[in-house]
């Protein structure tokens, strides 16, 4: 029986009722998107027609979902909350602070150890609030959530930027920043404002190396990094009904990486197949009473372009295998075509790695098609070239992979079976083949490619991919192997091809576990006791933001001019960093070390207006608040990229940063910013950005009139003396004013509880 299963049962009382009503007030046929943000609407049954892309609208979303890293500064939060439990159901999954490095045994051993400390106030905090707990080693978080508690038609938000992975399952799943979800936590509503509609159909079958990664490859190189912010994409079409529920779920996940707000797809067969092969025949019965109302109205997908803001069109029957990167997952390029590129681009074509699994590609279906791979190898006497890291999705699917002999001719082949988590993914990947910053290329069936994400290292070219085409090209150790076309010389010297991937959707004897990994919360949590060490350099309790104040908004010094691309992992990295996620002070010391100044074109290297010297950004930054002086960052286009960690937004203001000026946001740091009480601002001429120079003082001249709408005036003093004053726009609304003035949100939360 699925987790939760009388608040399913609820959501879907509901539905019918207020979808109907939608349908009535916006006069006109809903897609899937629209009935499931209708029917989630904080007051209940609607009573106004939003507007997509203007209007901030107040929902109440199912259940939340929290990873290890993000979940410690959520929860730290959380307690200042003053709740004795959680509104909604929680859960929080252990899967980013475990290194891989020698194998899932040893490698878990050594992260129960050296991460005891956090694991064991996690723990703690979940069993005292009520919070469902997964043991590390229990999975990656977005895998564990398909397989259990994802459900079509339902809203869901998490502490992480690939929540969106439930989409796969008809779900509307946003990731957020923590602060967000501590207002849901707190039984509050969830603000968002109100998405635009992206449709994409999709026509014809995947077949052969084609495959539903394929999909969201080609979507990114259409779409690009920010294309899709602001937006929920929505998949329609015969196309889109022949992909398993878990290529579905790949789509969704990678969604992310084109600034989509989510991406969904409406419920069918491949769905209620995966329902009920996971144990869930519950919410398969309870979805198929209202099936109608957990896809489109027949009339949009008939007509889309009447009812959405954009559509793509992809023919699956002709779409290519891909592979995007290196740095940035929106390149793409057909495979077959790349050797030419990386020549030009002088990218190494040697390739030294061949990584699968994330929460991206980990799932049985995506073990099997890489495993048809690797048995071909050993049969046909081919040696690998690369060396093999495998990531399972979770324990169920490990342990369903070993009994069905996956695991072992991925170990056949000389491969590394790494712990159920994240791994080197998000950088915990101690690699050991590699000294410096030697320049090689590795491909993985990720979802992010970003310099330095994976090992740390600025020349390493990540190129991203199937799990099957990855399994091919890392066989080869080439960049430029094409396998359906090009054949490889075996141990005998004999010339060989590969045989197209085969994959299966399901296992045949069905899903297998021992130990899911899951801890139910105490009842009644009240009795157990959170203990967090003063001394302790790796959780930190919190103290409230002090409101910033129009006068402390003059004379505020440029921290840093960002150049080019600025995600969160050049805002606040992970790899080893992520061991500090629970004390804001000692992560705080790796604020805008990636950012790149846009005076020297170095990182990690500013000018302190105070001494005219030239150091790291925290130590310029800790300098100025000794001070008692903010400042303020400049940067480019789509600022904050990536990850929903809201440590890109409390570290600088922790460290005294008021004011954050960018061509463009990405969606979740946006809101980040305005949730810890800081000013997130955007320029009214994008080229006024130019005009920034390094010595540069700033004066917020009309901040005391601070208002939805209005514009602010920035008045820029240069070091010669001479001004230029630049106008600054803005897309907070009366509340969001007012966590400005009461110093954050959760300011806000706590005045209001103890009233």
């Amino acid at each position: 029986m699925a987790f939760d299963i009388e608040m399913i049962k609820s959501v879907y009382s509901k539905m019918a009722e207020r979808v109907d009503k939608a349908r009535e007030i916006v006069g006109k046929p809903l897609t899937l998107s629209e009935k499931i943000l209708y029917s989630h609407l904080w007051d209940g049954e609607p009573s106004t027609a939003f507007v997509r892309g203007k209007d901030y609208v107040d929902f109440a979303p199912d259940r939340i979902a929290c990873q290890d890293a993000t979940a410690q500064m959520a929860l730290l939060q959380f307690m200042q909350a003053g709740k004795a439990k959680v509104a909604v159901p929680t859960t929080v999954h252990c899967d980013h602070l475990i290194q891989a490095k020698s194998g899932a045994t040893a490698d878990l051993k050594i992260a129960n150890s050296t991460s005891a400390e956090v694991f064991d106030f996690l723990e703690s905090v979940s069993n005292k609030y009520g919070i469902g707990f997964w043991k590390p080693g229990a999975g990656i978080i977005h895998q564990v959530v398909l397989e259990n508690y994802a459900f079509p038609g339902g809203m869901m938000i998490g502490t992480d930027s690939h929540t969106v992975n439930a989409g796969g399952l008809g779900m509307v799943a946003i990731g957020v920043g923590g602060a967000d979800a501590v207002d849901v936590m707190a039984g509050m509503a969830w603000e968002l404002k109100f998405p635009k509609l992206i449709g994409v159909k999709l026509t014809g079958n995947i077949s052969g190396w084609t495959s539903a990664k394929d999909v969201i490859l080609k979507v990114a190189g259409i779409l690009t990094v920010k294309g899709g912010t602001g937006a929920i994409i929505e998949y329609f079409g015969e196309g889109a009904k022949n992909l398993s529920c878990t290529g579905k779920g790949t789509i969704c996940n990678m969604g992310a990486e084109v600034g989509a707000t989510t991406s969904t797809f409406g419920y069918d067969d491949s769905m209620e197949r995966y329902l009920r092969a996971t144990d869930r025949n519950d919410v398969a019965d309870a979805a198929n009473a209202v099936r109608g109302y957990l896809t489109a109205d027949d009339e949009v997908y008939a007509n889309p372009e009447q009812y959405f803001d954009e559509i793509i069109e992809i023919n699956l029957d002709e779409l290519r295998p891909h592979l995007n990167g290196p740095f940035t997952p929106d390149l793409a390029t057909p495979v077959g075509e790349l050797g030419k590129k990386a020549r030009e681009n002088d990218w190494p074509l040697q390739v030294d790695w061949g990584l699968i699994g994330s929460c991206t590609n980990s799932s049985y279906e995506d073990l099997s098609r890489a495993a048809s791979i690797a048995k071909q190898a050993v049969d046909k006497k081919i040696k690998p070239k690369s060396d093999f890291g495998i990531n399972p999705g979770s324990e169920q699917i490990r342990y369903t992979a070993e009994r069905d002999g996956l695991l072992e001719t991925f170990e056949n082949l000389g491969a590394t079976v790494f712990t159920n988590a994240c791994g080197p993914c998000i950088g915990q990947w101690d690699r050991s083949d590699l000294k410096g910053e030697e320049k090689n290329t590795i491909v993985h069936s990720f979802n992010r490619n970003f310099s330095k994400r994976a090992d740390g290292n600025p020349n390493t070219h990540a190129f991203v991919g199937s799990p099957e085409m990855v399994a091919a090209i890392a066989i080869s150790g080439r960049l430029d192997f094409d396998p359906m076309h090009d054949t490889l010389i075996n141990e005998d010297g004999e010339e060989v091809k590969l045989d197209e991937p085969m994959g299966i959707e399901l296992p045949p004897q069905g899903f297998a576990v021992e130990d899911a990994g899951y801890l139910e919360p105490d009842e009644d949590g009240s009795g157990v006791e959170v203990k967090v060490s003063p001394t302790s350099e790796r959780l930190q309790l919190l103290d409230p933001f002090v409101p910033i104040t129009p006068e402390q908004l003059q004379g505020i010094k440029l921290l840093i001019k960002a150049f080019g691309k600025c995600t969160t992992d050049h805002i606040s990295m992970a790899g080893p960093w992520l061991r500090f996620r629970g004390h804001l002070d000692n992560i705080a010391n790796n604020t805008l070390i990636g950012a790149v100044n846009a005076f020297n074109k170095k990182t990690n290297f500013v000018k302190n207006q105070l001494t005219g010297e030239y150091g790291g950004v925290p130590d310029t930054q800790r300098a100025y608040k000794a001070a008692g002086i903010k400042s303020i960052v400049v940067g480019d286009h789509n600022y904050g990229e990536g990850s929903s960690r809201e440590h890109a937004a409390m570290q600088p203001r922790h460290l005294g940063v008021a004011a954050v000026l960018v061509k463009s946001f990405a969606r979740i740091h946006e809101t980040n910013l305005k949730k810890q009480g800081m000013l997130g601002l955007t320029f009214a001429n994008e080229s006024d950005y130019d005009l920034i120079q390094e010595d540069d003082t700033f004066n917020f001249v009309d901040i005391a009139d601070f208002a939805p709408g209005k514009p602010l005036t920035i008045e820029v003093v240069h070091a010669d003396g001479s001004k230029d004053t630049i106008m600054a726009n803005h897309t907070y609304n009366d509340s969001q004013i007012g966590w400005f003035k009461e110093g954050s949100a959760l300011n806000v939360i706590k005045r209001e509880n103890a009233a």
